[in-house]
C-alpha cells in the first residue's frame, strides 16, 4: 500500500471507527452473521458476509466480539430458524441479517419481538415500510437506487422506449415497482415488461421479446447470475442496445462471468464501486479486502462493512445493549467509506447512489454519475 493511501485510509478509519480514538471500557458484544452463502444469492451473500467480518476484525480496541456465521440459503424458513437460534443462543447485541428481501420480511417480526437490531444491505423497499424500529438498511433502497437508475436512462442517455426485465423475487418486484413509478414522472412507461424466475438459464426468449418491442434501451433488475446470463445472451443475439442494470452488475464476481467485450455499453446502479478505486480510502480498502479474502469487494461488502463499523462505533461510545444500539443507530449521522449514513426514521440509512459503466475493454467500471442525498435526509 502506498504511504499516501495508507495515511488517507487511516484518517478514513478514524472517521469510520471514532470509538477507537475514544476512551472506552471493555465491552462484550455478540454479532451473529446470518446471510445467504449458498443458492442463487450466494455471490451477493458472500460479499455481505466478508464485509461484516472485515469490520469485526477491525473493531475498536476494548470491544470483545463473538460472531458466528450461519448460511440462510434462500428459504425464509431457514433464515427465521437461524435468527431464532442466534437470539436464544447468543443474546446478540445486533445481527447482520440477510440481504434477500423475502428472508428479511420473514425475519422482521422475530427481531421486533426480541427487540434486537438487524443490519442489512437488502434493497427491497418494503422492509423499511413496516414500522419496525429494529431494521437498519445500509444500502440504497430501491426508492433511492431506482431514482438514479431511471434518471440516468432518461436524463443522461435521453432514452424513452424502455424495455424492463426484472426478477420474480421480492427484490425484483420491489425494483420493478419503483422503476415504473419513477418513469411515470417523465410521462413514460415501459414498452415491454418481462418477469424472470431466478432459476432460468436460457435468456434467449427474453432477449427476443425485448427485440420485438423495439426499445431504445433495456433496464434490467436481476440477481447476479441472471444478470450475467442476460447480458451474454443480448451480446450473442447482437441486440446492440444500451443495458442499464441493477446493482448486481457492479459486482466483480458478476463481471468475472463475462468477457469485457460482452459488457460494452453496459452500466449499473450501485452505492459505490470499490474496485474502481476513486479515492485513496477506497484503494486502501480494496487492498485490505484483497489481502483478507483473495477476491475483490463490491458495494454490498462495502455497505455491510460500513454498517458493522457504525454499530461498533456506537458500542465504543457506550451503547452496549440492543436497546442502546438501536437508539444510537436511529439518531446518529455517520461518515462511512461509501457515503454518509443517517436514518430517515424508518431505518433507511443510505441516501446516495452512483452509476458506473464498462468500456468493453476491462472488467473494472468507471463511475460516471453520482446522485447524492436523493432523499434530502442528510444535512446540506
Amino acid at each position: 500500500m502506498k504511504s499516501n493511501d495508507r495515511r488517507s485510509f487511516q484518517i478514513g478509519t478514524l472517521l469510520i471507527s471514532l470509538g477507537a480514538a475514544l476512551p472506552t471500557q471493555a465491552a462484550d458484544v455478540s454479532i451473529p452473521v446470518l446471510v445467504p452463502i449458498t443458492g442463487f444469492l450466494s455471490l451477493e451473500g458472500t460479499s455481505q458476509r466478508n464485509g461484516a467480518l472485515l469490520a469485526i476484525k477491525r473493531a475498536p480496541k476494548g470491544i470483545n466480539i463473538k460472531s458466528d456465521v450461519s448460511d440462510t440459503g434462500t428459504s425464509p424458513d431457514v433464515a427465521v430458524n437461524a435468527l431464532e437460534r442466534a437470539i436464544s443462543r447468543d443474546q446478540p447485541t445486533a445481527i447482520v441479517a440477510s440481504m434477500l428481501g423475502t428472508q428479511m420480511l420473514a425475519m422482521l417480526p422475530v427481531a421486533l419481538e426480541a427487540k434486537v437490531p438487524l443490519l442489512t444491505v437488502s434493497g427491497t423497499t418494503r422492509i423499511t415500510e413496516l414500522k419496525n424500529p429494529y431494521v437498519f438498511r445500509f444500502f440504497p433502497g430501491d426508492d433511492v437506487a431506482k431514482e438514479a437508475h431511471v434518471r440516468y436512462v432518461v436524463e443522461e442517455l435521453g432514452k424513452k422506449r424502455i424495455a424492463l426485465v426484472y426478477q420474480t423475487t421480492a427484490y425484483g418486484q420491489s425494483g420493478r415497482n419503483e422503476i415504473v413509478a419513477k418513469l411515470k414522472r417523465f410521462n413514460l412507461e415501459p414498452v415491454m415488461q418481462e418477469a424472470l424466475e431466478p432459476t432460468i438459464r436460457d435468456m434467449s426468449p427474453a432477449v427476443n421479446k425485448v427485440r420485438a418491442a423495439n426499445p431504445d434501451v433495456v433496464i434490467i433488475h436481476l440477481h447476479s447470475q441472471p444478470t450475467a446470463l442476460f447480458v451474454r445472451a443480448a451480446t450473442q443475439a447482437k441486440l446492440n442496445l444500451p443495458i442499464v442494470a441493477g446493482s448486481a452488475m457492479h459486482q466483480p464476481p458478476t463481471a468475472a462471468l463475462l468477457e469485457p467485450a460482452e459488457m460494452s455499453n453496459v452500466c449499473a446502479e450501485s452505492n459505490a464501486s470499490p474496485v474502481s478505486g476513486e479515492t485513496a480510502d477506497l484503494r486502501a480498502f480494496l487492498k485490505l479486502y484483497r489481502d483478507e479474502f483473495n477476491s475483490d469487494p463490491d458495494g454490498f461488502a462495502l455497505g455491510q462493512y460500513d454498517a458493522v463499523s457504525m454499530m461498533l462505533d456506537v458500542v465504543a461510545r457506550g451503547a452496549t445493549t440492543p436497546a442502546a444500539v438501536t437508539q444510537a443507530l436511529s439518531s446518529a449521522t455517520y461518515q462511512g467509506l461509501a457515503m454518509s449514513y443517517k436514518s430517515d426514521g424508518k431505518g433507511n440509512m443510505a441516501h446516495s447512489a452512483v452509476i458506473l459503466c464498462y468500456d468493453g475493454k476491462s472488467r473494472i467500471p468507471k463511475v460516471v454519475k453520482r446522485y447524492d442525498n436523493v432523499t434530502g435526509v442528510l444535512p446540506k
